[in-house]
């Protein structure tokens, strides 16, 4: 545990730039009066602590910023700590504990929050003109219908794709890259692997998946939550073996 704070001080210390840039003020604040020009050491010294407590409020962790300070000082000076070895390996166990804990519950929350959404918007988009429902409860508007070949579970298909959340943000997109995509038709989420045995070469079609049929619970990356619902416009290229 004491390593990861470590790192994570050495981390901060590399984006001390992104957060000057993030807090710089209007110009009209260069007619204060200029205060007393800094060494580099106390500037890098500043960078370093608003790095830490930028960090710390983004997290969410409670901490005596007093005594976080006085840690600090102690570990540089070579004082000789306030607690033993042994009450801060049980407190850190603790702390990480809750913070797992905190992390869990607020998952499940969001969790639950993106099913409900989810369903709610799949019930209505049901029924709108074109959308066709299979099955499984996978959703999906033909926009332009080819006439080539449908692929198979064991075929491996170029596509161009974008995947856009309920509320239009785009997590993913080879159309922004300039370039399309080739995979095996069974080593993607289960809503597409349906779809694509549905579609012929040439089409292109818009998908609207289910969270069972997408990620899951588990959701994926830093943009995809737990249970959502996803929404996909899929154009398939290709059939490559």
């Amino acid at each position: 545990m004491q390593r990861q704070f470590a790192l994570i001080v050495a981390l901060l210390c590399l984006t001390v730039g992104l957060v000057w840039a993030a807090d710089e003020k209007p110009a009209k604040e260069a007619e204060k009066p200029a205060a007393a020009e800094q060494t580099l050491e106390q500037k890098v010294s500043y960078g370093i602590g608003l790095n830490i407590g930028n960090q710390l409020k983004q997290d969410n962790l409670n901490l005596d910023i007093n005594l976080l300070s006085q840690g600090i000082a102690d570990a540089i000076s070579g004082a000789q700590p306030k607690i033993s070895p042994q009450e801060l390996q049980a407190a850190m166990m603790e702390f990480q504990q809750q913070m797992q804990a905190k992390m869990m519950a607020k998952a499940a929350a969001a969790g639950a929050e993106n099913k409900a959404a989810g369903e709610k918007f799949l019930a209505e988009n049901a029924k709108a003109e074109g959308v066709k429902v299979t099955d499984s409860g996978l959703q999906y508007k033909v926009i332009k219908e080819g006439e080539g070949p449908m692929p198979k579970a064991t075929d491996k298909v170029k596509t161009h794709y974008r995947g856009t959340l309920l509320d239009g943000t785009v997590f993913d997109s080879s159309y922004d890259r300039g370039e399309p995509v080739t995979f095996p038709v069974n080593g993607v989420i289960a809503g597409w692997t349906e779809a694509l045995q549905k579609m012929k070469v040439g089409s292109k079609w818009k998908l609207f998946v289910p969270s069972d049929l997408a990620y899951g619970e588990r959701g994926a990356g830093q943009q995809i939550g737990p249970n959502q619902t996803l929404v996909f416009e899929v154009e398939l290229l290709g059939i490559e073996n």
